[in-house]
């Protein structure tokens, strides 16, 4: 969809897959998720295309991506948000023996929050954490974040500041990092740390999530839905007509 290869595999499949990374001959993969307003930002932004070209995991979060690919004739699927990815690790990961995460991203405050309630709830699990500066890094600040991770040692990375600079971080220092799995899952820090509550199950079962988030955050997610959106559904189908009918897209 948009030049963008959106995976069709199971959660229990990427978890295998993610385990596999972590044996000894396991080669490392980086995860990220697709949503209406990162595809529409991976159009403008070729170092996001590239990013999430060569992630190795890249699932549908969006349920705009489901609904529009099936509106266009494209069978999407499953929906996997990034919070479902990292409870299915961490899950599993709890039921190991010295597996080790570290989460980078966001501010000491979500990352305490973080710390506690992992310990609760994944006691077998050693955690790392590390707030990295706000705005551009500078060259020793870049090597700062590099080294804490590396230092830890852990078997996952999760990396939260937002789309597109987590992907493109990732895939810049992936070959750098010693961690197996590289998760860039954004929100999923707030929500875990409970900083901002996830949407009811009822509106996630439903596809409401995105307005759940709009309702208690709307200077920051108006944009999203309201260009962003729009911008997407009309991409896709500039790019489905083109395929159908063999008409060049007018740029949009």
């Amino acid at each position: 969809m948009l030049g963008i290869k959106i995976g069709s595999a199971s959660l229990e499949t990427l978890t295998a897959e993610a385990l596999a990374a972590m044996r000894p001959d396991g080669k490392q993969i980086t995860f990220a998720c697709a949503n209406p307003h990162s595809l529409v930002e991976a159009c403008r932004d070729e170092v996001f295309r590239d990013a999430l070209d060569h992630a190795d995991q890249v699932v549908a979060d969006g349920v705009g991506i489901v609904a529009i690919g099936r509106l266009v004739g494209l069978d999407i699927r499953p929906r996997i948000t990034g919070a479902d990815y990292f409870h299915a690790i961490m899950n599993v990961l709890n039921d190991m023996d010295g597996k080790r995460v570290f989460f980078m991203g966001s501010t000491p405050q979500v990352l305490e929050r973080i710390r506690k309630r992992a310990a609760k709830e994944f006691p077998n699990i050693e955690v790392g954490v590390y707030s990295p500066p706000f705005g551009e890094w500078s060259k020793a600040q870049k090597q700062a974040v590099v080294d804490a991770i590396n230092e830890f040692a852990p078997d996952v990375l999760w990396v939260g500041m937002t789309a597109p600079k987590q992907e493109k971080w990732a895939e810049e220092n992936r070959g750098r990092i010693n961690a197996r799995v590289i998760g860039s899952i954004g929100a999923v820090f707030d929500f875990y740390a409970e900083t901002h509550p996830r949407a009811p199950s009822w509106m996630h079962d439903h596809g409401l999530e995105w307005l759940y988030r709009l309702l208690r955050e709307p200077r920051r997610m108006w944009r999203r839905n309201f260009i962003s959106t729009p911008r997407f559904i009309w991409l896709v189908l500039q790019e489905r007509m083109k395929k159908s009918f063999g008409h060049p897209a007018s740029a949009a």
